[in-house]
């Protein structure tokens, strides 16, 4: 048998650059409920799904009812997406870093379960067993870990509410909060009668969800995946092509993974929002929903100052100049504004399930902030009215594409009510090289950012802005990393408010989308939110969650 003569500079030369590819410290831990075999999207969502599964840990597949699906479920929808997987994971562990492989479709299909095959509630009740799902979501919750265990829900929430009432049933009730307190759910709106349940009486579990009337889905923000269309909201906003089903033919129903990915019927991925606010690209900061990520931006419903148990997040808006150069305000925004880079990242990785071949495919910018590598948020704390310099250097592309460079400031979460650009002051942002590789910096005077926006009383400690570094590469399809730089703005010498800023809603949409705001083609947004200052809301949200969760995962957050 002739021996295969293997090229060892040429695989020297691969691993070389395998290892320049992204890396991040840990994975987010991922329980999925899905009602799959209720309409196509969910099947969409888990192909997606499985090709970001190298970034998690997937603990759990659940096949769920739904008010769609409500006395029977399809696991079997689950392991024949897994198996198309099987035969393109080889492939994808091509184009990752070695320390960040792809789980095998053996292991996934190991955690796939049925769960209750009746309808919400009729799941739930203290003489009513466990399903095999709900059995395994109990023992993931009550496993010991470092970490919170997300919990995705893409149909009904009846597998969850059991466990919940078991577990309330079970321990005192010091150890039941604490195990709830392991917990993150993201809801795709409320699908069954359990959702309302669970948030009425296990206020403490961190919770988002959009609240509307029943079956308004069109009012969610999560339809700003790729809902325009179907539901008719902010059409010319985002770039309706790239969720089209000629877009889908040509650049996800590719290769054996791409197949298995079906024809959508009402809008494509609905469900798709819950784990694109993990994607560990450098935007999201998962604990907190309110900073906005791929998965879109939402805030407290209850963010009152006596209130510490209200973990209940939903909608808020993002400001954004659409394709066609207006303004749109809305929830849907938080998630379209982001559309043209996710769908690009999308159909990259749908690449790579085609090929071995590692210079045939893209492969992400990997961004460094003051020789910091990673996509951890960057943190500066500085004076009010001082000027930084943010130093991107060292960034660079695996493949040795062009970068683009763009710095902007994200003001909508430091927003808390719906007058951004009156509560917020514009970030100066030059670029000191050509490329904008390195950028100064300079914050708003002290009686703009360092005193309360409702009392005008100054703090000490101001504001936190966010910077925003999107880093494009000049591949096919181009691809973008990102780095978020959180500063906190010091008021040291208690300077008072400065006068008041004119009201954006007294201009003219022309003169708004002038208005500069660190970008030229994505201005500032409005938020919704409680008519605190933005520290106080941030110094609430930690002292919140330092009381109720142990665990190491928040050191990349709270630590300044």
């Amino acid at each position: 048998m002739p021996h295969r003569l293997v090229d060892a500079n040429a695989n020297q030369g691969f691993i070389a650059d395998v290892l320049k590819l992204q890396s991040f410290r840990t994975k987010p831990r991922v329980f999925i409920l899905s009602d799959i075999g209720n309409e196509p999207d969910d099947a969409e969502s888990l192909c997606r799904y499985l090709l970001y599964a190298n970034q998690f840990d997937t603990e759990g597949l659940v096949a769920c009812t739904s008010t769609w699906l409500r006395d029977r479920v399809c696991p079997e929808r689950m392991e024949s997406i897994i198996d198309a997987y099987g035969d393109v994971v080889d492939n994808l562990n091509t184009h990752v870093h070695p320390e960040h492989q792809y789980p095998s479709a053996q292991s996934l299909k190991e955690v796939v379960r049925k769960g209750a095959e009746t309808y919400g509630m009729s799941a739930v009740g203290d003489d009513i067993p466990l399903s095999p799902g709900a059995e395994l979501l109990f023992a993931r919750i009550i496993a010991p870990s470092l970490h919170p265990l997300w919990v995705l829900c893409w149909g009904g929430t009846n597998t969850l509410a059991s466990v919940l009432l078991q577990i309330d049933r079970r321990y005192a009730p010091e150890d039941a909060a604490r195990l709830m307190s392991r917990l993150r759910v993201y809801a795709i709106s409320d699908q069954d009668d359990t959702g309302a349940w669970i948030r009425t009486n296990f206020s403490d579990v961190f919770y988002i969800s959009s609240v509307h009337g029943w079956n308004q889905y069109g009012m969610a923000a999560w339809t700003g995946i790729s809902g325009e269309e179907y539901y008719g909201f902010d059409q010319g906003g985002p770039d309706s092509t790239k969720v089209s089903k000629q877009w889908i033919r040509d650049n996800v129903q590719v290769g054996p993974l791409g197949t298995a990915y079906p024809d959508f019927k009402y809008i494509p991925e609905g469900d798709t929002p819950t784990f694109l606010f993990l994607v560990q690209n450098g935007l999201g900061i998962s604990e907190f929903p309110d900073y906005g990520s791929w998965g879109g931006r939402y805030t407290k419903t209850d963010a009152s100052a006596g209130s510490l148990n209200g973990n209940h997040y939903s909608d808020t808006v993002d400001r954004v100049k659409g394709n066609d150069g207006r303004i749109y305000t809305s929830n849907h925004a938080t998630i379209w504004r982001w559309r043209d880079a996710f769908q690009n990242d999308f159909a990259a990785r749908m690449k790579w399930t085609i090929t071995s071949d590692f210079a045939r495919a893209n492969h992400h910018p990997v961004i460094s902030v003051n020789d910091s590598t990673g996509i951890t948020p960057v943190r500066i704390t500085a004076d009010a009215g001082s000027t930084v310099t943010v130093n991107a250097s060292k960034t660079y592309d695996p493949d040795g594409d062009e970068l683009t460079f763009k710095w902007w400031h994200y003001k909508d979460p430091t927003a808390n009510q719906w007058l951004v650009d009156a509560e917020v002051a514009d970030l100066l942002i030059e670029n000191v090289d050509k490329e904008g590789r390195v950028v100064n910096v300079t914050l708003p005077e002290p009686g703009r950012c360092g005193v309360d926006w409702v009392t005008k009383k100054p703090m000490e400690k101001g504001q936190i802005l966010h910077l925003i570094l999107e880093v494009t590469d000049s591949g096919t399809p181009a691809l973008t990393t990102y780095r978020r730089i959180l500063i906190q703005c010091m008021n040291k010498g208690l300077v008072g408010p400065s006068p008041p800023v004119e009201r954006i809603e007294e201009r003219p949409v022309d003169e708004v989308a002038a208005i500069p705001a660190g970008e030229t083609d994505a201005p500032s947004s409005d938020a919704t939110g409680d008519n605190r200052s933005a520290q106080a809301r941030d110094d609430l949200l930690i002292r919140a969650v330092k009381r109720r969760i142990p665990g190491s995962w928040r050191e990349s957050v709270f630590d300044w």
